[in-house]
């Protein structure tokens, strides 16, 4: 028998930790491939605007998945070696020295790591690519679906694994310097056990929460008011006592848990075990806790995105809506007919109105060194098209009565976009004849057919209309159409009608919405480059109308109510994948180290089990305190940050704009459910562990 053939009868009795420990890395590094090659990827950095919230918040989950990746990675590798210490410590009494054992453990040990980590690295990319086709197969498909890889990913992927190997070895090394054989052998015994706190840590932690969660949104926004400067990335660390309080919620789960009991004695020995093996434990639920936060936070985009979408188009009261400026040949009523018959179709409730586009004042940030900016006053701020009294009220249907020197801003049905438009505007300018025409903001009227985040529509007096109208060009004019369609809509006529209405505007209108003319004059008068056309600017191209840039972008993108129903998941099908690419990942890591978690509170309790039943314990009883200890793990992290994320919307929704509309109401509420259906996902996870244990303990 020698020391090699002894390891290996060793390794053969220990398979279950050797197979634990290469499932850990090799999920682990298959999810961070997989995330980093879905971030990185062309297809979906060519969708996400560059600077944008979107690839804000895939970089922040992208960090939260790292490290909940790393944790399960380190404690799956701590795990393997406290099981593996026995084995140390058997080799150390038979004599193997240290220098060999060295040897033996590194060589083995950077092997098993390397192998299955470089495993989870090459099926990382086919795993990202399986999840994008199955979206795309039976969700939803489309040319700018195809997923094309940046393989400069894998140099990321490479960071992680040599950071895996590393810490293996590190590890592996620190437990060969315990010099005593004892202590080795019942490496795998010793507790860790949490301080002992007082109840009241509990409602600290609810309050730090609270608190870490309110300040962490609001700081922002105080600092630039206070400081006139764009926030620094350091004002995250507002949301520092979220963590804090999370940490000390759950360190009262473990220790005292939430109900009062008449009995002390009741449930000692499940609450026994968990306080002495709780340090990994409230650790692991803290990670747990904040990737089940970014799992639902990926999925609560999607609803959040759609809700308010599906019910604005379901309460259109026409269901056609184009414009076009009056230096183009446009589409007019009787070419629209034309298109109509082909697709036998008839038109009705036509209404046409002409519109103009002046010049606003108002007051801009102007940026200067060091992220600091400062407000001045500016003659021609902005552009914003402008209807006149009766023509508003005849497209709408409304009586809305507008003095002269005055004018209404359009803002949709809910008031939920009232920030993107003009509030403080004194003076109308023609940008032809450069007439002035002092006025004021009376306030909202609601249309959602007419409102426009770029610059605006807004309503004016039938007189100060005429006055403006005098002498302005038509480049500085155009048309709206507003009408409905007799029988059963037709999307082929749709379709007809959006490419028609982009060949009528010839070479002219190839700009996005927020392309603004107004400014553009402003920063040449100033002798400066307008923004708009430097590469900072989306461009978009009439040789693309179907992708999701072009529709969501276009200056003129007509509304089409059976167009938007049918393609709304299509031309945000890039944004949906993603974030639900974020929610798997970060909800299969959070549910790894779950299992992970209860699988070594089982193996360290072993022989508690054995004494237990030993002592008279029936199956049904050993079978409940096994379920005692898994459902905390699995449910009180999952439940504080699903709790947590779904207060934070709720906030986010609320503090947009000082209410919760209508339809933001029913996207929360279809949050909510999901995050019920995710509950039953985490539920059944748990019978199946739970079931395990049993298996292996009884």
């Amino acid at each position: 028998m020698t020391l090699y053939s002894m390891q290996s009868k060793l390794r053969r009795a220990n398979k279950k930790n050797y197979v634990l420990y290469i499932f850990c890395n090799f999920i682990a590094m298959m999810l961070i491939t997989a995330y980093t090659a879905m971030m990185m990827s062309p297809t979906v950095l060519d969708v996400l605007p560059e600077g944008g919230d979107s690839r804000k918040q895939m970089m922040a989950v992208f960090v939260l998945a790292c490290v909940g990746c790393t944790v399960f990675t380190i404690y799956g590798t701590s795990l393997f070696f406290r099981m593996k210490a026995k084995e140390i410590g058997l080799l150390m009494a038979l004599g193997a020295g240290k220098n060999r054992l060295s040897a033996m453990i590194l060589s083995e040990t950077a092997l098993i790591s390397s192998v299955s980590s470089l495993a989870g690295t090459i099926c990382g990319i086919p795993f990202a690519w399986i999840l994008w086709r199955l979206f795309r197969l039976f969700i939803v498909d489309s040319k700018e679906m195809i997923l094309r890889f940046d393989y400069s990913c894998l140099l990321v992927s490479i960071v992680f694994l040599v950071f895996i190997i590393f810490a293996a070895c590190m590890m592996g090394l620190r437990y060969l310097k315990k010099t005593n054989i004892i202590d080795v052998l019942h490496e795998e015994h010793k507790n860790e056990p949490v301080p002992e706190t007082g109840r009241i840590f509990g409602p600290i932690g609810i309050l730090l929460l609270f608190t870490g969660a309110v300040c962490g949104y609001v700081a922002p926004r105080v600092y630039m008011k206070v400081m006139s400067a764009y926030p620094p990335a350091w004002l995250n660390l507002f949301y520092a006592p979220v963590f804090i309080g999370l940490y000390l919620i759950l360190l009262h789960t473990i220790v005292h848990g939430w109900k009062k009991r008449k009995n002390r004695y009741k449930g000692i020995i499940s609450r026994s075990m968990m306080k002495f093996q709780g340090k990994q434990t409230v650790n692991n639920m803290l990670v747990v806790a904040v990737l089940a936060a970014g799992a639902i936070f990926g999925v609560f985009y999607i609803p959040i995105s759609m809700t308010g979408q599906m019910i604005e188009l379901s309460q259109r009261p026409y269901s056609y809506m184009y414009k076009y400026p009056g230096d183009t040949v446009g589409l007019k009523a009787d070419q629209t007919e034309q298109i109509a018959d082909a697709h036998d179709l008839s038109l009705k409730d036509w209404q046409e109105s002409e519109y103009l586009t002046l010049g606003m004042d108002g007051i801009q940030e102007i940026e200067e060194d060091n992220d600091k900016f400062h407000e001045e006053y500016t003659e021609l701020l902005q552009e914003g098209s402008f209807l006149s009294e009766d023509s508003y009220n005849r497209i709408t249907g409304q009586n809305v009565q507008v003095e002269d020197g005055t004018y209404y801003a359009v803002n949709n049905q809910e008031e939920t976009v009232g920030f993107y438009l003009n509030q403080n505007g004194t003076m109308l300018t023609n940008m032809v004849t450069r007439e002035n025409l002092a006025t004021s903001f009376k306030g909202f009227v609601n249309y959602n057919l007419l409102v426009d985040t770029g610059g605006g529509v807004y309503v004016i007096s039938d007189r100060d209309y005429q006055r403006l109208n005098s002498g302005i060009a038509d480049e500085w004019k155009g048309t709206m159409a507003f009408f409905n369609v007799a029988g059963e809509d037709s999307y082929d006529f749709a379709k007809d009608l959006l490419y028609s209405l982009i060949d009528s505007f010839g070479d002219k209108g190839e700009v996005i919405s927020h392309y603004d003319r107004v400014a553009k004059i402003a920063a040449a008068e100033n002798g400066e480059v307008y923004w708009g056309d430097t590469d900072v600017m989306t461009q978009i191209s009439y040789q693309n109308p179907d992708t999701s840039e072009f529709r969501g972008y276009w200056k003129y993108m007509p509304q089409f109510q059976i167009m938007d129903k049918n393609d709304m998941l299509k031309n945000m099908a890039v944004f949906f994948m993603m974030f639900l690419f974020i929610a798997i990942i970060c909800l299969v890591a959070a549910m790894i180290i779950c299992y992970t978690r209860c699988m070594t509170i089982a193996a360290n309790n072993g022989y508690v089990f054995t004494d237990l039943r030993r002592l008279g314990g029936s199956s049904d009883f050993l079978e409940k305190e096994i379920k005692s200890q898994a459902v905390k793990v699995f449910s009180v992290p999952y439940i504080t940050g699903a709790g947590m994320m779904c207060i934070l919307y709720t906030l986010i929704m609320y503090g947009n704009d000082g209410k919760i509309s209508a339809s933001e109401m029913y996207g929360l509420l279809v949050c909510y459910g999901i995050v019920l259906i995710l509950s039953g996902i985490i539920y059944l996870l748990y019978r199946m562990t739970s079931k395990k244990i049993a298996d292996m303990l009884m």
